[in-house]
């Protein structure tokens, strides 16, 4: 958050907002190479769910009120989002949502369930994906709803992830009173909504600037590493590895460039493809990193992970959080919609099957 009101008092924290929004009206080439030199600077990231995913919905379809209100209470952190999309048994198929809105005079009232919502425990605002009539075809019975977290009714549960952090939650909602004035565009259209919404998520998570920093570091570490008396880099196995997953990155990138010079039209399926491509390659960076640790990278030190330490009890700075990242990054293949499910999106736009 204080990296966030950094950038904003500087007018550079929504890089990809107009001007009329209080943005910096930056080409998508500068916002590319403004992401590229944070990722490469190590900054924190920026929470995406009111900046990136959130906002471009409300500048395309939400009305004028919604877009004074809500925008610039987003850029100054005033409110913090999460998102409502996932519920159990509605993952990857998100159009099978069972939560329900039903409206009464000037409110909605919000029943349900929402699942792996990340940072809900933090979150002021959710956009919620809600079902509103449950008589026509899954995917023409949703809304798209902007829900206060702290109206009553609504509880958070913690999920605990396999690196022991607290990251994703249970959300339900009982009687949830919503105001009309809430919904995004039109009841029953929010499925449009959310598939322009996951087109900017999809495009986001490829990450190629944090991916091109993680293989510095990890040629870094494979260079002080040895085995058998030589630098690992010099194995030609492990390094085969390496060149592999480097030459996968620059193809990547590559085509991030491609679909930037092509940025004026709306999301297709390069969507799809980036973050298949972009969170594969994620994965196999985090495996090559704890392989190159070895043994070290499974000594794990939640104090020092979870910053109450500047330094990890085992001397190992570098190394002590690998384990966790590793861990950890099993969940970008999934997210956003399982990469099975992208594959399914590509081979029916690009090949019509």
């Amino acid at each position: 958050v204080r990296w966030h009101k950094i950038l904003a008092a500087q007018g550079w924290v929504a890089p990809a907002w107009p001007v009329e929004y209080g943005g910096p009206g930056w080409s998508a080439v500068q916002r590319h190479i403004w992401e590229e030199e944070c990722a490469s600077a190590g900054t924190p990231p920026i929470l995406p769910f009111g900046v990136n995913m959130v906002a471009p919905v409300i500048m395309a379809f939400g009305n004028e009120e919604q877009k004074r209100h809500f925008l610039p209470r987003i850029l100054s952190c005033e409110d913090w989002w999460c998102q409502g999309y996932s519920e159990p048994g509605a993952g990857s198929d998100l159009a099978s949502l069972k939560t329900t809105a039903v409206r009464e005079g000037d409110h909605y009232i919000v029943n349900g369930q929402k699942t792996w919502t990340t940072l809900a425990q933090h979150a002021d605002m959710i956009f919620c994906l809600v079902r509103t009539d449950s008589g026509v075809r899954k995917q023409e019975g949703i809304s798209f709803l902007l829900i206060d977290m702290h109206a009553p009714g609504i509880t958070v549960r913690p999920i605990i992830m396999l690196d022991e952090d607290h990251e994703v939650n249970e959300v339900f909602f009982d009687n949830v009173r919503v105001p009309v004035a809430n919904l995004i565009g039109q009841e029953n259209k929010g499925w449009t909504y959310a598939k322009y919404l996951l087109g900017h998520e999809r495009t986001g998570i490829a990450a190629v600037g944090r991916s091109k920093r993680e293989l510095g570091f990890l040629k870094q570490l494979a260079r002080e590493q040895t085995k058998n008396g030589k630098p690992l880099l010099d194995d030609p196995l492990f390094a085969a590895k390496v060149a592999t997953v480097e030459i996968e990155l620059m193809a990547l990138e590559m085509t991030v460039l491609r679909v930037l010079a092509q940025a004026h039209k709306a999301p297709g399926p390069e969507a799809s493809l980036l973050k298949v491509r972009g969170t594969d390659i994620q994965q196999t960076l985090s495996e090559l990193m704890v392989e190159a640790a070895g043994p070290m990278a499974m000594l794990f030190d939640p104090a020092y992970l979870e910053g109450e330490t500047e330094h990890s009890a085992f001397g190992e700075d570098d190394i002590a959080p690998l384990a966790a990242h590793y861990f950890n990054f099993r969940k970008t293949s999934i997210y956003g919609g399982s990469n099975e499910i992208q594959r399914n999106i590509i081979t029916q736009m690009i090949l019509g099957l």
